[in-house]
C-alpha cells in the first residue's frame, strides 16, 4: 500500500514504533522523509534516523506539526505531558493512533479537544504485541466516537504491516492486553517447559528447543491456514490408547487449560488495575 503524500508522526521512539516504522516502509505505506519521530533520548533519536532515514526531533509539537497521523507511542506514565506538547498541532484533521497500555480513548480525546472549537479529535487505540518487532503481531483496534470507517480501515492497514489487525470494542482491550498482550509470554514460558522435558528424556539442548519450536509454530500455522477448531486438529492426532493421549492426560490432570485460563483472566484484571485513574486529575 503506498501512500507517499501521507505524512506520519511518531511520539516516542521507542520499540514498538521501531517496528511500525520498519513495517510500514517495507510494506510501502510511507517512504522516509514522510515520517518524523520525536523522543527526549538522543541515542534513541540518532538510532531511528540513521536506521530508517527519518527525521527526527526532541520537540513534541515539531515532529506533529503537518502530521496525517500522529502516534503516540509513549509510556502511559508520561501520556499526559506528551498530550499537553502536541494538542496545538492538532487541529482535527489528523488520525491520532495510541499504542499506550491502559489509556482510555476518552481520556485523549478530552486532553486534544480545544474548548473554543469544535474540533473532534478522531482517536483509534491499538494494543500490539512483541512479536510485531518480527513482523509477526497481533494487534487489535477500537474506535474512538469520532473515528470514521476510513480511519479504522487506515488503522487497520498501519498495524496489518507489522502482523494481524483484528477491530474490537474499546472494551475488550484489557481481555486482549491478557489474551495477546501477555501470551508471547505465556508462549515462551511452554517452550521453554516442553524443550526442558526433551532433554530430559535425553536429547541436546538444541535439538530439543529446534523441535520445540518447529512444533508449535506447525501447529500454529495449522490451525491458521486449515480453518479447523483445535480440538478437531488436536483429535486427529490422538489415537486410542496411543502416545498422544497418555500425555495429553497428564495435561489435564495437571489443569493446563484452567491455569491459562486463569492466567488470561488475571492479566486481564490486571491490565483494569493499571488502566484506572491514579489521581483527580485523570480523566
Amino acid at each position: 500500500m503506498s501512500s507517499p503524500q501521507r505524512q506520519i508522526a511518531f511520539i516516542g521512539a521507542g520499540n514498538m514504533a521501531s517496528a511500525l516504522i520498519r513495517g510500514l516502509l517495507r510494506a510501502q505505506f510511507a517512504r522516509p522523509q514522510d515520517i518524523a519521530i520525536s523522543d527526549p533520548s538522543a541515542e534513541r533519536r540518532e538510532l531511528l534516523a540513521h536506521e530508517f532515514g527519518v527525521r527526527a526531533t526532541v520537540d513534541n509539537q515539531e515532529a506533529a506539526q503537518g502530521a496525517d497521523i500522529v502516534v503516540l507511542a509513549v509510556k502511559p506514565q508520561v501520556m499526559g505531558l506528551a498530550l499537553e506538547s502536541v494538542a496545538p498541532a492538532i487541529d482535527g484533521h489528523q488520525l491520532i493512533l495510541s499504542i499506550a497500555a491502559g489509556v482510555p480513548i476518552a481520556r485523549i480525546e478530552k486532553a486534544l479537544t480545544h474548548p473554543t472549537t469544535a474540533l473532534k479529535p478522531r482517536v483509534v487505540r491499538a494494543m500490539p504485541n512483541s512479536p510485531a518487532l518480527i513482523g509477526e503481531g497481533a494487534t487489535a483496534i477500537a474506535a474512538g466516537r469520532f473515528a470514521t470507517a476510513d480511519d479504522m480501515e487506515l488503522a487497520r492497514a498501519i498495524f496489518a504491516s507489522v502482523g494481524v489487525a483484528v477491530r474490537v470494542d474499546e472494551s475488550l482491550l484489557d481481555a486482549v492486553t491478557g489474551l495477546s498482550g501477555s501470551g508471547p509470554a505465556y508462549a515462551f514460558l511452554i517452550i521453554e517447559a516442553l524443550s526442558d522435558a526433551g532433554v530430559r528424556m535425553g536429547l541436546s539442548r538444541q535439538s530439543a528447543l529446534e523441535l520445540t519450536v518447529q512444533t508449535i509454530l506447525g501447529s500454529a500455522r495449522m490451525v491458521q491456514q486449515t480453518g479447523q477448531h483445535p480440538a478437531a486438529l488436536k483429535d486427529q492426532v490422538t489415537s486410542p490408547g496411543g502416545t498422544t493421549i497418555a500425555g495429553l492426560h497428564a495435561l489435564e490432570s495437571g489443569r493446563l487449560r484452567a491455569t491459562l485460563s486463569d492466567a488470561v483472566e488475571r492479566a486481564t484484571e490486571r491490565s483494569r488495575e493499571l488502566g484506572r485513574p491514579q489521581g483527580k486529575g485523570e480523566a
